[in-house]
């Protein structure tokens, strides 16, 4: 089963970081990157720019609206992705708790559903 690991973190606690700190964090996500990938966990993944780069879209009434940043002001800011492939969420917490910004932030674990163009696929249809 798919399990998005969405990554955030507060962008103010990265800026702080030095840069010898910041290269030793991201040489660090690509090796945890490397490893799930060996292990046949890791599907694709990305960092994020920062949420000042972000515009969120809203299609109301038949138009479409636009607004700088992201969709709420919170603490943390998503910073990224990890798609992993793991047999139950146990197993998806397990891969996830070794994703570096861990440390910093948070991991939302949330599982994938497959798109269907009738019924019920994967654990729900998204409007529970």
């Amino acid at each position: 089963m798919k399990y998005l690991a969405l990554v955030y973190y507060d962008e103010r606690i990265m800026n702080a970081m030095s840069q010898q700190e910041w290269d030793a964090l991201n040489k660090e996500c690509m090796a945890c990157a490397e490893n799930l990938s060996s292990k046949g966990h890791y599907i694709t993944g990305s960092p994020l720019l920062p949420v000042n780069t972000a515009t969120t879209v809203r299609v109301r009434n038949g138009k479409t609206h636009t607004t700088d940043g992201p969709f709420a002001e919170t603490k943390e800011q998503l910073a990224g992705f990890y798609m992993l492939e793991a047999k139950d969420l146990n197993e998806a917490i397990a891969l996830a708790e070794k994703i570096p910004p861990a440390r910093y932030g948070s991991i939302e674990v949330r599982p994938a559903r497959e798109l269907v163009a009738q019924g019920n696929a994967a654990g729900g249809t998204g409007r529970d």
